[in-house]
């Protein structure tokens, strides 16, 4: 069974999910046969590379909420995120194009290795003083800690096209399939959740799409039994009568 979870770095719901759903998958009888796939999504597509701005003042123009609004927010979130064992800078972190992030964590899927590198970012935009933003060897530090090679990472950041086509599809795959918020897991291609929801709701879902997640049934036509097929071994030659 594949759960895709869309998400983005600079989402702090997305990190509070994250673990939220990994607390019910780990519970899972059949975690086993669960792959987890993680799909890019922007909250600000059209943020420039090299604008970065401090926390604070980003959501207070881009929601239109006060300082003292937003800084009571960061502290909520603070308080969920340690409620879930993570850390959270409360203050001094900034926000910028994440772009660049979601191009290396598709390298990343392809070198087994994305799930490390989603969770090495998180860890470095939420808990981490120094910022993941506008600084590309700060990316080839963080991408070479989860496992990923320097010069291969150098060489995706150094081309804005490297995998470019491939965040954008997931964006497009997300808005088709209706998701205008992060993060939004679809379990199965069948089910859906939206937002950082509590891990009793991950296991309901879970288990629903697991008990609808069935093998693909063969149809055999009566009195007859397997015909000729290739296999890895080889394919069956049919005996002459």
């Amino acid at each position: 069974m594949r759960v895709e979870i869309w998400s983005d770095i600079a989402c702090p719901w997305c990190y509070v999910g994250k673990a939220r759903f990994e607390k019910a998958l780990h519970a899972f009888p059949h975690r086993d046969g669960v792959e987890v796939v993680h799909r890019s999504f922007e909250l600000d597509p059209g943020r420039a590379k090299g604008d970065i701005q401090p926390v604070i003042p980003m959501l207070t123009k881009k929601y239109g909420m006060s300082e003292a609004q937003a800084r009571a927010g960061e502290e909520n979130l603070g308080a969920q995120a340690a409620a879930e064992g993570l850390a959270y800078r409360t203050q001094g972190r900034d926000h910028g194009s994440t772009f660049d992030m979601h191009r290396l964590l598709h390298l990343a899927k392809e070198k087994g290795r994305q799930d490390e590198l989603i969770q090495t970012l998180y860890r470095a935009n939420f808990a981490e003083e120094r910022s993941v933003f506008g600084d590309d060897e700060r990316l080839v530090e963080l991408a070479v800690s989860a496992g990923l090679d320097a010069e291969e990472t150098r060489k995706v950041l150094a081309d804005p096209s490297a995998y470019a086509d491939e965040v954008r599809a997931d964006e497009r795959e997300a808005a088709e399939l209706g998701a205008n918020g992060v993060p939004f897991f679809v379990l199965d291609r069948k089910y859906g959740v939206s937002g950082a929801q509590p891990a009793e709701v991950f296991s309901q879902a879970l288990e629903q799409a697991w008990a609808s997640h069935s093998p693909l049934e063969l149809l055999q036509p009566a009195g007859r039994g397997d015909a000729e097929a290739c296999g890895p071994d080889g394919c069956a030659v049919p005996h002459q009568h």
